[in-house]
């Protein structure tokens, strides 16, 4: 498909795909000029810049400033740029990103002015005031101050130093006149320690009369003491030589020490500058010219006392700037209602003192998009007030811009035609200060309101109407302050800020699993973490990737993570290094910004565009994969390889869109893996390759040994050692695999007493011997026992067997007259076991045969 720019009878149109398409004139300038054209730019899906290249494709110095800033919705902004004398290639070029099937919003152009465009086909004498010592050459040069030339002059003549004078790029040179009261002006010293003021006095350079003249006058002397006028309302002098804003919740008229509002009222917040000393800090002045530079670096506005005043400039066609910066608006709730109630107001106080056309502009620029003329004043004004309403909360820039003469005159004659602001009072300013108190709308519960008669964190009881602090770990509700019911309880795993404003997490976290207690510690996780998928391509190959930033626990509620769109960096290069509050940046949990590589489409410098915020709330942190509505399905990510759980953030986002409709969310799921330390590894869903499967939920997976639980006794079992020696050692070692970090140390090694084995075996060898000893004894006693058993019993028988075929009669039992009793009587009383041994020891000592009288029973006669 053929990409072009499309005309459409009164403007042009850029292409709506992702091509890149240029728009290019090329125009040669006899001197410096400028072009300038309106646009429509309303969608950031496509990238618009202005530049501008010399003959040899060399980009202009004047063109740093090529990235177009955006535009409201059916609004028309302007952009000019200055032109060298030469030849001047002009670029309109644009690159859309299409995401999905969505179709870009075109850029719109119209009005191409350009100033200073000659058309010739042949050479041309140098005009007067200009020279060239080249015969045919490209351009003339002009002039310097105080010389000039005629028509086809090579050089120029130099005008007599002490009578004449001229400009820059003049034909003829001029008397100087006697110096009066226009050709000085005065200036006020910032106030000493004594609370003085000096009137200093100076002539407006370049100065071009005569102090020698007759009738000049001479300049006054400078020096003069004065005091110094009182500070602003809501500012006070703390003794030294300047003057500073009131602390919040104070008030002063500027002429007393800040004190606090009584209560039930509040600060009436604002700024009301009337006394004109110093130039306050939210304001700054500049002088301005289309076709040259000579007011560059020169203040377009003076202090003067009571009134601020526009300066000398370098010539009457410049442009004197005033520029006013207010972050935004914040109204009192009685004051608000509904949709496109009055936020604020701004009010000035001014007269114009002119003798030719002279023009007193006042612009308004919302979100540093694009500044529009509000209301101009032509001629002599007398003093008057001027009121302009403030109906959106945005970034305002106040400008007031004053120009003595349209006409291109680039000298002086004008220089008392002046304009004189008294006062400028901006009210509801979110940064302002006090001047008095107002008092509080105590039955209002409309959201945002500061007019709560009670310190950060406390609501209203109903009955009492007294104020009383939010229990702990709960947030105050910004919808309503009345009863204990504003106090909103924080989600699990998180806790309040001190002044119950929002809920955010210390990266700590305790859960309870199994009779075992797990502490985390995600505190070396808790600045910003980055993650950047891709690439992916748009259906005409362009090539983008999606980049996060995570502050997993924020700084006390404080968002950390920071994506900006630099496309429109470029344009206000001073604000982004003097403030942070520029509507390019966002700050969030968690954030994401498209980023367009350097290789991409010719650009020479990676882009970053269409940063959103995904999370800017806190909801809490569980265990659980399912928190107020947030889902995280088990398969969306890998199994984990241990039994550590996942711990899983959650987030959202207050801001609500058409496909969003009740806001964006995010869950971050912390996985402990020990084989990646440090800041470990950030991935999102392999089925959602974006982070994203519907654009409203996010889901990331966050692996690192620093998502493991603290180090307990239950992660390390100890193992003993042997006995040497009297001494046991006792080390103690972390379970493999170990699945925690920091926590406890393991304890040091432990050294016990023990006794040996050479003392049980000593033991055991003496309880053996006395056992051995003891049976050998016993087999003797008993071996002998059986002996003389055995010798009776072959007694026995040998006294029956000595007579044959007779009975034997039967021994007597009683002892016959004159025997002895030589038999050994057996008593049947057992012994004991000392007693066994005793006896045996007895009868070893007797003799060791024994008689034993054989008796018969037969008579003697037998």
């Amino acid at each position: 498909m053929h990409s072009s720019w499309i005309p459409r009878g009164n403007y042009i149109e850029s292409n709506r795909d992702d091509c890149t398409v240029s728009l290019i004139y090329a125009v040669h300038l006899k001197k410096s000029g400028y072009v300038f054209f309106e646009y429509q730019y309303v969608d950031n899906n496509i990238f618009f810049e202005f530049f501008i290249q010399n003959d040899q494709c060399q980009e202009m110095d004047t063109t740093t400033d090529k990235w177009v800033k955006l535009t409201d919705n059916g609004e028309w902004g302007s952009h000019s740029v200055m032109l060298k004398s030469g030849t001047n290639i002009l670029y309109w070029r644009t690159t859309g990103i299409l995401m999905g099937s969505k179709a870009v919003k075109p850029v719109l152009v119209k009005n191409i002015t350009i100033e200073g465009v000659a058309y010739t086909s042949e050479c041309f004498p140098c005009k007067p005031g200009t020279f060239s010592n080249k015969p045919g050459s490209f351009s003339c040069q002009v002039c310097p101050r105080n010389t000039y030339s005629e028509k086809g002059a090579k050089e120029c003549i130099r005008c007599k130093e002490d009578s004449q004078f001229s400009e820059e790029g003049s034909s003829e040179c001029i008397e100087r006149p006697p110096c009066t009261t226009k050709d000085y002006f005065q200036i006020h010293t910032p106030c000493d320690e004594e609370g003085k003021t000096q009137i200093m006095y100076k002539w407006i350079e370049p100065k071009i009369c005569r102090e020698d003249a007759t009738d000049a006058i001479r300049l006054p002397p400078s020096g003069e003491k004065k005091d110094c006028p009182p500070c602003n309302p809501g500012f006070y002098n703390n003794g030294s030589s300047s003057c500073h804003p009131c602390p919040s919740g104070t008030f002063s008229d500027g002429t007393k020490e800040c004190r606090p509002c009584p209560a039930g009222t509040e600060p009436a917040l604002g700024f009301e500058y009337k006394w004109w000393n110093v130039l306050p800090g939210n304001m700054k002045t500049s002088c301005f010219n289309v076709g040259n530079s000579k007011c560059d670096g020169m203040n377009g506005w003076e202090v003067a006392g009571d009134h601020i005043q526009s300066g000398a400039g370098g010539s009457d066609n410049d442009y004197l700037i005033l520029n006013l910066h207010i972050p935004g608006f914040k109204p009192p709730t009685s004051m608000t209602g509904a949709m496109g109630s009055e936020l604020g107001r701004i009010t000035f106080v001014f007269e114009t003192l002119c003798s030719a056309d002279c023009v007193l502009y006042f612009m308004v620029d919302i979100n540093r998009k694009s500044t529009n003329v509000v209301e101009s004043w032509g001629g002599t004004k007398e003093k008057q007030a001027y009121t302009h309403i403030i109906f959106k909360n945005a970034t305002f820039t106040f400008t007031w811009a004053f120009q003595r003469t349209n006409q291109g005159q680039d000298n002086r004659r004008f220089i008392n035609d002046m304009v004189k602001i008294y006062s400028i009072t901006a009210t509801n300013a979110v940064d302002g200060v006090a001047s008095s108190c107002r008092a509080c709308a105590l039955g209002s519960e409309q959201s945002g309101s500061s007019c709560v008669p009670c310190p950060p964190g406390h609501y209203i009881e109903k009955e009492t109407n007294q104020c009383k602090e939010c229990p702990l770990d709960t947030y105050l509700s910004i919808h309503q302050v009345y009863g204990k019911e504003a106090c909103i309880p924080c989600g699990p795993g998180s806790k309040s800020t001190q002044d119950h404003s929002v809920c955010y997490s210390d990266c700590f976290f305790y859960h309870e699993k199994e009779n075992q207690s797990l502490h985390y510690d995600f505190s070396n996780l808790s600045s910003v973490g980055s993650f950047m998928n891709g690439p992916s391509f748009t259906s005409k190959g362009t090539k983008y990737f999606h980049f996060f930033n995570i502050s997993l626990c924020g700084h006390e509620g404080k968002k950390m993570a920071l994506c900006t769109n630099n496309i429109t960096d470029f344009t206000v290069k001073e604000i982004v290094a003097g403030s942070d509050d520029y509507t390019n940046l966002v700050g969030a949990f968690v954030c994401q910004s498209t980023i367009i590589p350097s290789e991409s489409k010719g650009f020479r410098a990676a882009l970053s565009s269409q940063s959103i915020i995904l999370a800017d709330t806190f909801l809490g942190v569980t265990v659980e994969s399912t928190l107020q509505n947030i889902n995280i399905k088990e398969d969306m990510f890998p199994v984990p390889s241990s039994q550590i759980p996942d711990v899983h953030f959650f987030y959202k986002s207050s801001t609500t869109t058409t496909s969003c409709i009740n806001g964006r969310s995010t869950a971050v799921k912390m996985r402990c893996n020990p084989a990646k330390p440090g800041a470990g590894v950030i991935s999102v869903p392999s089925k959602c390759p974006a982070g994203t499967c519907d654009g409203c939920a996010f889901y990331f997976l966050w692996e690192s040994a620093e998502a493991c639980p603290l180090c307990t006794e239950h992660d390390f079992h100890e193992i003993e050692g042997a006995c040497k020696r009297g001494f046991q050692e006792t080390l103690y070692v972390w379970n493999e695999p170990k699945w925690c970090i920091k926590g406890i140390s393991l304890p040091e090694k432990k050294l016990s007493t023990c006794e040996t084995v050479d003392f049980w075996l000593k033991v055991g060898a003496g309880v053996g011997a006395f056992t051995a000893v003891l049976l050998v004894a016993l087999t003797c006693y008993f071996w002998k026992k059986n002996q003389k058993l055995e010798y009776k019993y072959s007694k026995l028988v040998m006294t029956t067997n000595s007579k044959e075929c007779e009975l034997p009669a039967a021994d007597s039992c009683a002892i016959m007259e004159g025997e002895d009793n030589e038999e050994e009587v057996v008593y049947s009383n057992k012994q004991s076991l000392l007693g066994k041994l005793k006896s045996l020891a007895t009868k070893e000592k007797e003799d060791h045969f024994e008689s034993v009288q054989l008796k018969s029973s037969r008579s003697p006669n037998i």
